[in-house]
């Protein structure tokens, strides 16, 4: 009856996801057009506000004003004017009627996390984007839906983590619109909305498990892979206390889950799954081991970011799931959704032209006080840009210092895919590490420490788990008992400034960082090899302080790592 009703109420949302679909498709072979009245739409909208006022939104009638009128900017131009909606001033932003239903939470470059607004139409936006990269992925995978749409497990976080002064949720889109789904749409889904409370996240991970394991799973979307490999290591880890659970009807008390949300999934869990506890545990009889290839053989594919550091963790999946598809879930952020993929095995996603206003910045270009930006339909297949957003969120050329490569064109709109966080960030996980941040946490540390560094250069580290080392030259840190206390100094800065690096290192995601040594005079020679490919100066060069390049720890000639240990 369940199946039947599915089947029912699915129907008419997948036609309208299939509309959606369709006139994206549509508007993607005509994407200059579409771009440009999705522009004017909004500046008109808003011209009444703050923002708008003091940029001359009145007399914008083309993005050829707009740019005229509207300087390129990141969240520090934004910032004063967030600050206002914060505070209950919405026309700070936006025009008349506009609702800010929350602000979304993204860590920024200094030690304040980002605040996003999400208003009504922000939102939409974003289920909309959903729903049509849903419904192109499972038309593609069409067993997922043959029958009604088959379980899916995505794990949301809280959208209210905090409040601003108005009163106005700070936290997760994702938690908003799992609050929002409807009771019969929510059946579909395996974690319980109030699973987005936890904020344990190994707890939050085995809830996931023990609502999904018994189920036969259509897919599993997360954006970053790594959160879906801690997942099922952990399950295969824990697999005596989940079939112990799943036999029992019980959720192990050892989990840290607040009393409120085990309360509100009391009666949830304890309806005794007596079979699927059996069947796992005849598998791990088997197999020695809890796989999700053996307890989810019909997953019909895995949706996460393959592109970046990324698709690192892509080697990991084999060991777990087989050979499954991959469907990249795009190149999507707090401050909205960028690209839409339409295939598998491919970070590569259309260009969202139908929700925001985009303009891109030419690699070359990028450090220059005034760069020649391009429209959308303008780019060139095989070069690297940066992309500018204009969002229904109030943000205006906005630069999210995403880098990424055109690689083809659907109809006018580009096809694009997401190659780094720009050349002053990096991010193994999902970290957004600033290089502002880096500067500020070791020089603060070295003072800590007592230690003073000539120079430094903080790179990513691939590993199980990944992390940061350290770059130092040996005579600055000639024993280990400095270089310990040196790396406890930068973890704690580093925490302290940026809330999405201590949620990974508290959830095991990245390991702590780690002082490596290199020879005395490698700098010079660093300096040398950078200015030969560049051509520029000695007196223009900059010492850089973050490379966001996991090969780039090779090419130095490292005598040591400092192991302090897990921290």
């Amino acid at each position: 009856m369940l199946t039947f009703l599915k089947r029912l109420v699915g129907r008419p949302i997948a036609n309208r996801a299939r509309r959606l679909a369709a006139e994206f498709q549509r508007q993607a072979r005509e994407a200059r057009s579409v771009q440009r009245d999705l522009l004017l739409s909004r500046i008109a909208r808003n011209a009444d506000s703050a923002f708008g006022r003091d940029h001359h939104f009145g007399e914008i009638r083309s993005p050829e004003d707009f740019r005229r009128r509207v300087p390129i900017g990141d969240y520090g131009r934004h910032e004063p004017y967030i600050d206002r909606v914060r505070n209950g001033d919405v026309s700070a932003l936006f025009g008349p009627g506009t609702e800010v239903l929350m602000f979304a939470m993204t860590s920024g470059t200094t030690n304040r996390p980002k605040t996003i607004p999400v208003t009504r139409e922000a939102l939409n936006d974003y289920r909309e984007g959903w729903l049509v990269w849903g419904i192109t992925a499972f038309d593609a995978h069409p067993d997922i839906i043959e029958n009604g749409l088959r379980p899916i497990l995505q794990i949301a976080s809280d959208w209210r983590e905090s409040y601003t002064p108005a009163g106005i949720p700070c936290g997760a889109i994702t938690g908003l619109t799992a609050s929002m789904q409807s009771r019969m749409i929510r059946t579909t889904y395996c974690m319980p909305p109030s699973g987005s409370r936890i904020k344990d996240v190994e707890s939050k991970y085995y809830l996931a498990l023990r609502s999904s394991a018994h189920k036969n799973l259509g897919t599993i979307i997360a954006a970053n892979p790594s959160t879906i490999l801690n997942m099922v290591r952990l399950g295969d880890r824990e697999r005596e206390t989940l079939i112990r659970d799943l036999y029992d009807g019980t959720l192990a008390s050892k989990w840290a889950i607040p009393a409120d949300v085990r309360k509100e999934l009391r009666f949830r869990m304890s309806i005794r799954r007596k079979d699927a506890a059996r069947r796992l545990e005849k598998l791990v009889a088997e197999h020695g081991r809890l796989l999700p290839k053996d307890y989810w053989p019909n997953l019909e594919f895995l949706s996460n970011w393959m592109g970046g550091t990324m698709r690192a963790y892509l080697r990991g999946y084999p060991e777990f799931f087989g050979e499954k598809p991959v469907r990249d879930v795009g190149l999507i952020a707090s401050e909205g959704r960028m690209t839409i993929p339409i295939e598998d095995g491919t970070p590569a996603g259309v260009l969202d032209v139908r929700h925001h206003y985009f303009e891109f910045i030419p690699e070359e270009e990028a450090e220059k006080a005034d760069p020649q930006v391009v429209e959308a339909a303008d780019l060139i297949e095989g070069r690297n840009y940066f992309i500018l957003l204009t969002t229904a969120g109030g943000l205006y050329r906005y630069n999210i210092f995403d880098l990424v490569r055109c690689v083809g064109f659907h109809g006018e709109a580009p096809v694009v895919e997401f190659l780094n966080k720009g050349a002053h960030f990096s991010s193994l996980t999902g970290e957004k590490l600033s290089e502002h941040q880096v500067i500020t946490a070791v020089e603060a540390a070295q003072r800590d420490a007592g230690v003073r560094l000539r120079s430094y250069l903080l790179l990513p580290v691939w590993g199980d788990p990944p992390s940061y080392g350290l770059l130092v030259e040996t005579s600055d840190l000639p024993d280990d008992a400095t270089a310990e206390r040196l790396d406890a100094a930068v973890e704690e800065r580093l925490r302290a400034l940026n809330v999405e690096y201590a949620a990974k290192r508290d959830t095991l995601r990245l390991g702590p960082v780690r002082t490596i040594r290199i020879r005395d005079g490698a700098w010079a020679e660093f300096q040398k090899q950078r200015l030969a490919r560049s051509g520029g100066t000695v007196e223009q060069y900059k010492q850089p302080h973050l490379i966001p390049d996991v090969e780039a720890v090779r090419s130095f000639p490292t005598l040591a790592a400092i192991d302090s240990g897990s921290r």
